[in-house]
C-alpha cells in the first residue's frame, strides 16, 4: 500500500456504476474525489475539483477545455472519458500537454446498434402513436389505413458512416429481408462485403434510400450535414434516424421537413441541446420520435463501460498499456 503523501489524486466527475469504482477504490493507489450525483458537476466545482489531479475520470457532459487542464496543473497525465465521442475534449491542447486519454469504443456498439434498430422500429412503425390510441381511447374499430407505417422488407437502407456501430446496426437490419444497403463514408470499407453494402456518394444514399441511419462521428464535415438541402433530396415516404450526434442535424430544417410532409417520419436518440426542452418543436409532432440519448444503456454495457474507463485510468497513472487509448 502507498503512504497517503504517494497516493495519486483522481477526480470522478460523476456518480459511476460501482463496476468501476470497486476497481479505483481497490487498486490502494487513488487518492478519491467524487462529485457524487447522478447530475453534471458544475463548472465551479470542476475547476476545483480537477485542481492538482493526476487523474480526471470524465463524462460527454463535461467540457474539458485548456482552462480545465490549467485548473488541474502539471501533474494532470490521464484522462479517462466514460464514452466513445471525444468532442466534449480539447484534444489539440491534451496533446499539446502530453496527457494520454483512454475512451470506451467496442463496449457499446452492441447495445447502440440494437437501441437504433429499437428506434428505427418504433418510428416507422408508429408505435408511440399507436400506444398513446390505445391509452387516450383512440382505438375504436379495425381500420384498413389507421396507424400505417413503412416496414424493413424489400426496401433501401442507407447508413451514413459504416464504422462499428454503423457496421452493426446494418449486420442487425440485413436478416428484416433489406434488399439493398447503402453507405457512404470518406472511403469503400472491406467489412461492407459482410452485408452486401454498396458504397455509394451521399445524395444517392439520400435520394434512394427508404431508410437513412446516421451512425458518422462528429467532424467538421459532418456538423450539420442534415439540413434543408439534405431532406429535400429524400423520398416522401422516407425515414430519418439518428443516433451519432445531436449537431449533425439542423433541427429546424428537420422540423420543416417534417412538418411539411418532406419526409415521412424521424427518431432521434440524440439532440442540440440535451435535454431538449420540452417546449421544442419537434417535440409536438407525431412523426417524430426522440428519446434521451439512451442508445449504450443497459445494465451490462454500462457496467462494461465504467470498468474499463477506470482501467484505462489505472494504466495512464502508472504508465502502462490501456486497454483502450486513444491514439492522439
Amino acid at each position: 500500500m502507498m503512504s497517503a503523501q504517494q497516493m495519486l489524486k483522481v477526480f470522478v466527475t460523476r456518480r459511476i456504476p460501482q463496476e468501476g469504482m470497486k476497481i479505483l477504490q481497490n487498486a490502494g493507489m487513488c487518492n478519491l474525489s467524487v462529485w457524487d450525483s447522478d447530475e453534471p458537476v458544475p463548472r465551479a466545482e470542476l475547476l476545483k475539483g480537477v485542481a492538482g489531479a493526476h487523474g480526471l475520470l470524465c463524462l460527454l457532459s463535461d467540457k474539458i477545455d485548456a482552462e480545465v487542464l490549467d485548473a488541474a496543473g502539471p501533474n494532470l497525465k490521464v484522462i479517462s472519458t466514460f464514452s466513445v465521442g471525444c468532442d466534449h475534449l480539447a484534444i489539440e491542447e491534451i496533446k499539446k500537454q502530453g496527457i494520454r486519454v483512454g475512451y470506451t469504443p467496442d463496449v457499446l456498439t452492441d447495445a447502440t446498434a440494437e437501441l437504433t434498430v429499437a428506434l428505427l422500429l418504433a418510428t416507422a412503425r408508429r408505435l408511440p402513436e399507436g400506444v398513446e390510441e390505445v391509452k387516450n381511447g383512440g382505438w375504436s374499430t379495425w381500420k384498413p389505413l389507421w396507424l400505417c407505417g413503412y416496414g424493413l422488407s424489400g426496401s433501401t437502407v442507407g447508413v451514413i458512416g459504416l464504422g462499428r456501430i454503423g457496421l452493426a446496426i446494418a449486420r442487425r437490419l440485413k436478416p428484416f429481408g433489406v434488399k439493398r444497403l447503402l453507405y457512404t463514408g470518406r472511403q469503400p470499407k472491406p467489412q461492407a462485403q459482410e452485408v452486401d453494402g454498396e458504397y455509394v456518394p451521399l445524395d444517392t444514399l439520400v435520394r434512394e434510400s427508404d431508410f437513412v441511419v446516421v451512425s458518422c462521428s462528429l467532424t467538421p464535415d459532418t456538423q450539420g450535414l442534415c439540413d434543408k438541402t439534405f431532406f429535400s433530396k429524400m423520398k416522401k415516404t422516407s425515414i430519418f434516424i439518428n443516433t451519432s450526434r445531436g449537431v449533425v442535424v439542423n433541427q429546424e430544417d428537420l422540423f420543416e421537413a417534417l412538418s411539411s410532409g418532406q419526409i415521412a417520419a424521424a427518431g432521434l436518440d440524440v439532440t442540440t441541446p440535451e435535454p431538449l426542452p420540452t417546449n421544442h418543436p419537434l417535440l409536438t409532432l407525431k412523426n417524430c420520435v426522440v428519446l434521451p440519448h439512451i442508445g449504450s444503456a443497459t445494465y451490462s454495457t454500462r457496467g462494461v463501460m465504467s470498468e474499463l474507463t477506470a482501467n484505462n485510468l489505472l494504466a495512464g497513472l502508472t504508465g502502462s498499456e490501456m486497454p483502450s487509448e486513444l491514439k492522439l
